[in-house]
């Protein structure tokens, strides 16, 4: 008895206007996003590139080709940008380090922990987040003037202080955050080394931490974005050139009516990008899973 083997039968190939239909679409969409977003950033690189320092002479992409604009930024005296890039790096970092640390303690404390006034701070914490942190401008402004007086470490122009004020605005939201990701935690891992005699601080730091990195990396890098790219607070907060940041020095070439150099800024914007860039790739394979992880809890 024989038996035959049949062949599959190829699907037949769609026509440009089907294929279209069904996912061409899409890609064009994606395209025309893509270039919605590059054309500001080129916009800004031919911009800094161009020597004759202003937006209006730039509008041929990359006609003229120069670094002159890269060369000023660190000749000046006046305007010392390798000192506001120091201080933008010490102040996100640093933000960003302590707002994971401590959102990640107060974080575990009401996911892990039962005590009185536990539903009521969580409840406090989304409360306080309908404020925004702009509306305390002057109250900021007072408290560190008054503060200076008792303790000038803590007083207006100084880099300690501003970072205390990002922190206290950025704990409540981060802490929420991470407070979804820790419940998705299984409850039993604490139990199992509970059994072993492990405590809540050896439990935190050895295992915890481990299991909700994605969320420490995305809190991480969204305070550093946060904290880098601030002017308001850092224009009130801090008053000398020297300990200023790049988001309030940079304001300074654009600031006067006559002499504005539109293509040092430009130049000056496009290196303080390379930080964020570089840590947001760094980050990246944690950012998705922490993000949804989070948000789905």
């Amino acid at each position: 008895m024989s038996t035959s083997i049949s062949t599959p039968r190829k699907a037949p190939k769609k026509g440009f206007g089907q294929w279209f239909a069904a996912t061409g679409w899409r890609h064009l969409i994606g395209v025309a996003l893509c270039i919605y977003a590059a054309f500001p950033l080129l916009y800004v690189l031919s911009a800094s590139l161009n020597p004759n320092g202003t937006l209006l002479s730039s509008n041929g992409f990359f006609s003229t080709i120069g670094f002159e604009s890269y060369a000023k930024l660190f000749a000046n005296e006046q305007r010392p940008f390798a000192a506001w890039f120091a201080n933008t790096m010490f102040i996100g970092l640093t933000t960003a380090a302590a707002s994971v640390f401590l959102g990640a303690l107060a974080a575990y404390s009401f996911s892990r922990m039962r005590f009185k006034g536990r539903r009521f701070g969580l409840v406090s914490l989304l409360v306080v987040q309908i404020f925004p942190q702009l509306l305390a401008v002057v109250a900021i402004f007072i408290l560190l003037t008054t503060l200076g007086e008792v303790y000038p470490g803590l007083g207006i122009d100084n880099q300690i202080a501003l970072i205390m004020v990002y922190l206290g605005g950025a704990l409540g939201v981060n802490t929420y955050l991470m407070y979804g990701f820790f419940n998705t935690v299984p409850v039993e891992i604490d139990e199992a080394a509970k059994i072993d005699g492990a405590g809540h601080a050896r439990i935190f730091f050895t295992m915890i931490l481990r299991l909700v990195a994605p969320i420490l990396a995305v809190v991480g890098l969204l305070s550093f974005i946060s904290t880098t790219s601030d002017f308001v607070i850092a224009s009130v907060v801090l008053v000398s050139p020297e300990n200023q940041t790049l988001a309030v020095g940079l304001y300074s070439y654009v600031s006067e009516e006559f002499t504005s150099n539109w293509s040092v800024f430009a130049a000056g914007a496009v290196l303080a990008a390379i930080p964020v860039m570089a840590l947001f790739l760094f980050l990246q394979k944690y950012i998705v899973g922490g993000l949804t992880a989070g948000a789905g809890k």
